[in-house]
């Protein structure tokens, strides 16, 4: 066995850890390419991340409640403006009307070049207008027409608490059968989990798909932040296993970072992983830092499977 690895299990088989430089360079590399999510309204905090995130990062813009799609192209053109790649997010259930979806996008695209999006059914329980599903948006032709032709769908490592499973892996296919017929390229970008085994195997059966996957994880933030939004989504079995790990309460109390579950994906080099996608609970420019420092390597490896940002 060469020096500085162990065997260890991995779904069922063994494999070779890596040497700490390994898996310090492996960090790096997974988290060259993330993406952000910008969850405020507040439009100074993009500018303030012009000189902590690399130019060209993707940043998804979130739709909540209230917020109208007018705002959202605003933010995507501040966005392009300060040197990123905006992704908005087009949540069915919020859109009025087949002129309104077209609005949105003639503007994303006219005021903000937008070529990507991430297409979402939204948690309103009533329509506001014909639309209830990603489907349904994309069935429109509009997204091919204006040019936003990557495309972005929602995945649930650890299942939706609305939806059934059976329900979801139907809607899936039909959503990747509809793109391969209009020259969508589509991508499925998953809610946020607190562990890494759930959205690992849940990545690998979407690999069997032809499927990549952006795995989504929480930004630094307070674990009552994080807790709140985990109930809001739905995050189940995340939410029980953290709250049975005192020592990761512990941790989260002081870093409330994703530390633990970076390493271990990026532990499993041969993980079906595209990418990570980071909500930034507490807040974008706090994200930012925290993955300047990742990629400039100023971290350390701790021993209990995690690491620790900001050393020298």
């Amino acid at each position: 066995m060469q020096a500085g690895f162990t065997m260890e299990p991995h779904f069922g088989t063994r494999f070779v850890r890596p040497s700490p430089e390994d898996e310090h360079r492996n960090i790096q590399v997974l988290l060259a390419g993330a993406s952000l999510e910008l969850s405020t309204r507040d439009p100074a905090e993009i500018d303030a991340c012009a000189g902590v995130l690399e130019p060209g990062t993707a940043v998804y813009i979130s739709m909540p409640p209230g917020q109208t799609y007018h705002g959202t192209v605003a933010l995507a053109t501040r966005l392009r403006r300060a040197g990123f790649y905006p992704v908005p997010h087009v949540a069915a259930r919020r859109i009025a009307s087949r002129d309104a979806l077209d609005e949105y996008l003639a503007r994303a695209v006219g005021e903000a070049g937008v070529d990507s999006a991430l297409v979402i059914g939204g948690d309103s329980d009533r329509p506001s207008g014909p639309f209830d599903s990603s489907r349904t948006l994309l069935e429109t032709g509009l997204f091919q027409r204006h040019g936003v032709v990557r495309i972005g769908v929602a995945g649930y490592p650890e299942g939706h608490p609305k939806i059934a499973a059976t329900a979801l892996e139907t809607a899936l296919a039909a959503k990747k059968s509809l793109a391969r017929r209009a020259g969508l390229d589509l991508q499925v970008v998953t809610q946020f989990c607190f562990e890494s085994e759930p959205v690992l195997v849940w990545a690998a059966k979407m690999k069997g798909h032809g499927l990549p996957v952006r795995v989504g994880l929480s930004g630094p933030a307070s674990l009552p932040r994080l807790l709140r939004f985990a109930a809001l989504c739905g995050i189940g079995n995340s939410v029980r296993a953290l709250k049975a790990r005192p020592r990761v309460i512990t941790r989260l109390l002081v870093e409330a970072g994703p530390e633990e579950v970076v390493r271990d994906i990026a532990r499993r080099s041969a993980s079906p992983i595209a990418g990570v996608h980071f909500f930034c609970f507490g807040g974008l420019i706090r994200t930012a830092r925290w993955l300047r420092a990742v990629r400039e390597g100023r971290f350390e490896l701790t021993g209990d499977g995690s690491f620790r940002v900001g050393a020298a």
